[in-house]
């Protein structure tokens, strides 16, 4: 059971090659956390690869794994962006982008054809991928005044927070990020210092 505070990922690059009736297939796994650098990846194996027959992929963003889509880049409807989509969702990854360049062997593979190839090129570079979990952080700011930040640093040092950013003057500031499922913990300690108040979003 997957936590709702923790998501797979990739850590690196990874590759593939798989043949089938003398077609092509190069199977790349990409980290990506964001649609321009998939743009931009995209654009590069394009070009790259632009003598291929077809350059299709699919990717899923978030850790709630719900930005996703699919691409066929010309190949028959559901035949090739769909079942390396359904890599990703068996291998339950997020932020990846999966990029499969075929080169035509002069043999036709029909539908069923393609769908294997496109399949097991993809399962292949995610096989070859390292396969991480991360935790999904949030970030509290706490504005003190300066005699409380022995209060403060004692709550940080027990509760293993990120130190994101900190301003020290007369009214200090600090940014904490710290998982998802020990957030609450962390935000009723630090309401309990005196002086201390959590800022919203809007304030900062």
């Amino acid at each position: 059971m997957m936590l709702n505070d923790t998501y797979k990922t990739i850590s690196t690059l990874s590759e593939a090659i798989y043949t089938e009736k003398r077609s092509k297939f190069l199977a790349f796994a990409i980290p990506v956390t964001t649609i321009d650098e998939i743009k931009d990846h995209l654009e590069v194996y394009q070009k790259k690869y632009y003598d291929s027959r077809h350059v299709c992929y699919a990717y899923m963003l978030g850790a709630d794994r719900k930005d996703f889509r699919a691409n066929d880049n010309g190949e028959p409807s559901g035949t090739a962006g769909k079942p390396i989509l359904g890599q990703i969702n068996s291998n339950e990854l997020t932020d990846i982008l999966v990029i499969v360049v075929r080169y035509f062997g002069g043999i036709k593979l029909g539908t069923s054809g393609l769908i294997v190839a496109y399949k097991a090129a993809a399962a292949e570079a995610i096989a070859n991928a390292t396969i991480i979990e991360k935790t999904v952080d949030e970030e509290i700011t706490v504005m003190f005044e300066f005699p409380f930040m022995n209060d403060i640093m004692r709550i940080v040092k027990e509760e293993e927070p990120t130190i994101v950013s900190q301003i020290y003057d007369m009214d200090c500031t600090m940014t904490l990020s710290i998982r998802k499922s020990k957030m609450e913990k962390l935000r009723a300690r630090l309401e309990k210092v005196d002086s201390a108040r959590l800022l919203t979003t809007d304030e900062l």
